[in-house]
């Protein structure tokens, strides 16, 4: 993707704000500057969604509610229409289906991003089970 520069000019106390969160999170000015711009972006295009961060990076989330990737697994995995689905995973997650509905609408304009945590999670629950395996048979309880 190719990038142009854009000059900005801000008030000194929220680039010094900005200068100090760049070296807390051991990222530039211009990297924290773009994040926020392309999640400012989606949390106006998504109302809902919100960006949290973890051990695995910032990422989609509602707003007091799991993952985007996690509705989307969840969605994928039981059967119906698009309504009936998006009401069995509401009673799973305990969320209003318009909250599902969020998620799937950010989930239809990013699928790469989501698509990639999904998969990251069924690999890491891959190495969890080959691990836990392991462990049961150093104690022989296999």
């Amino acid at each position: 993707m190719a990038k142009k520069n854009t000059s900005l000019r801000l008030p000194d106390d929220l680039r010094q704000r900005l200068t100090e969160t760049a070296e807390r999170q051991d990222t530039t000015i211009s990297a924290l500057l773009e994040r926020y711009a392309r999640e400012g972006l989606a949390i106006d295009a998504h109302p809902g969604i919100i960006f949290k961060h973890g051990p695995s990076g910032r990422r989609a989330a509602l707003a007091g509610g799991p993952d985007v990737w996690e509705i989307i697994a969840t969605l994928r995995d039981v059967a119906g229409s698009e309504a009936q689905r998006v009401q069995t995973v509401a009673d799973q997650l305990d969320l209003h289906p318009r909250q599902v509905t969020i998620a799937l609408a950010y989930a239809a304009e990013h699928p790469e991003e989501v698509d990639r945590r999904i998969a990251d999670n069924e690999r890491a629950l891959v190495e969890a089970e080959r691990a836990a395996a392991a462990r049961a048979r150093l104690l022989g309880s296999t």
